[in-house]
């Protein structure tokens, strides 16, 4: 008989009942039968891209709205059942969504839509120009309709700017048996500004903003999945309600909703709870935010790191109030001691506005009297969690002991 100090956990598992019916139906990628709330979104999508069944290439659109309002799930629900109807009335209607915080450059993209139509082209080592040259000779190759999906279209502009954008907006123009389509998602409502007055005019001939669902859609919606996802009985009451409460004080994000219920039912089962009770809710909370942060700060580029840097060891200082100018003053120093080359003030401030959307710092504008106006900064995350994640990273490691006290003495 075997001893192995796993053996109890891992028979536990194998041999009791799980609280679980269908464990994926809880994940927010899942594309469940019923969108509870999203009606109006549906059909304006539908309507939108519908005109593809009468070979028409549908308008260009843009889908704005704050994370887990139901823009990605709406556009993979639309798309999916337009294909279907497409192949039964043999209509060749392709879809490529794109996420673009992985596929966040112009040759990914090109690559990734390559390969969709069957163009090959290698991971890297071509020109971007030779690749959509392949591409657009590829898909003018035969009667068909492309439609591309940009999920967090906002993350490729960051990092690539909007050439492809571009091209692929003028690309109709030079086609003659094919089309193409696109659907842009992003969570920042001001973003359609960042483009190309070019790009900008192209891409919004439609347009929809997604609303925050209230805390009793949330509830409708975890109810749905509950059904296929738990056995019956194993959800105590107020569960429900209390994630659904929890999720609407997060802008009704139903991303956030479904991972609070599914992470409590997985910390049941590890306690061997045969019920999910309000208590692990509640430890789901902490256990999410946590892993939140943590995966948001061990992405960070190594500029932002230093940047963050510079705020936490101002916050460990007898300084009241942390200005942007504060920062890159030891931020200058943080990079004399890495031997890294120094960003430029504006660059740096941007990094912080960056670091705010991720909820890591708040940025405020204080009035200083006849001195004008500047931005106070500081940490909206635990100090501690901060530097135990960042202390991972080779260059904060090299000023993990910085003082920032006898620099502030400093004119």
């Amino acid at each position: 008989m075997s001893d192995h100090p796993l053996d109890a956990i891992f028979d536990r598992f194998i041999s009791s009942p799980s609280i679980f019916k269908n464990h994926e139906v809880l994940r927010p990628s899942h594309i469940p039968d019923k969108l509870p709330h999203r009606d109006y979104e549906i059909q304006f999508l539908g309507k939108a891209l519908g005109s593809a069944l009468r070979n028409n290439r549908p308008s260009n659109i843009f889908l704005y709205g704050k994370t887990g309002t139901g823009k990605t799930i709406v556009s993979k629900y639309v798309t999916k059942y337009l294909q279907e109807r497409a192949n039964s009335i043999g209509k060749n209607i392709i879809v490529s969504l794109l996420n673009c915080v992985e596929i966040d450059t112009d040759y990914r993209v090109l690559a990734r839509l390559c390969d969709l139509i069957g163009e090959p082209v290698p991971f890297t080592g071509l020109p971007t120009d030779e690749v959509f040259q392949r591409f657009k000779a590829k898909l003018d190759s035969k009667k068909q309709l492309l439609i591309v999906v940009f999920d967090e279209l906002d993350k490729l502009h960051q990092k690539s700017g909007d050439n492809v954008l571009y091209q692929l907006t003028r690309i109709n123009t030079d086609l003659k048996k094919a089309q193409v389509s696109l659907v842009c998602i992003t969570n920042d409502l001001s973003f359609k500004e960042t483009l190309d007055p070019r790009v900008r005019s192209s891409l919004s001939e439609e347009e929809l903003v997604f609303k925050p669902y209230n805390s009793l859609q949330l509830e409708d919606i975890l109810a749905e999945r509950a059904k296929e996802g738990f056995h019956e009985g194993v959800l105590t009451e107020g569960v429900i309600s209390l994630c659904a409460a929890l999720a609407a004080q997060e802008h009704g994000d139903a991303r956030r909703a479904l991972d609070l219920l599914r992470v409590a039912a997985e910390i049941a089962e590890r306690e061997n709870e045969s019920k999910v009770l309000q208590s692990h809710v509640r430890k789901a909370s902490k256990q999410i935010e946590k892993d939140t942060i943590q995966e948001a700060l061990i992405s960070l580029p190594v500029q932002t790191k230093l940047v963050l840097w510079a705020v936490y060891v101002l916050e460990k200082s007898t300084l009241k109030v942390i200005t942007t100018g504060d920062i890159y003053k030891v931020y200058l120093e943080l990079c004399k001691t890495t031997g890294l080359d120094p960003i430029t003030p504006r660059r740096a401030n941007s990094l912080l506005n960056e670091l705010s959307m991720l909820g890591v710092v708040n940025t405020k504008v204080v009035s200083m009297g006849r001195y004008g106006r500047t931005t106070k900064v500081s940490l909206s995350v635990s100090p501690r969690q901060t530097r135990n994640i960042l202390c991972e990273d080779f260059y904060i490691k090299k000023v993990s002991d910085f003082n920032a006290q006898t620099l502030l003495g400093k004119d």
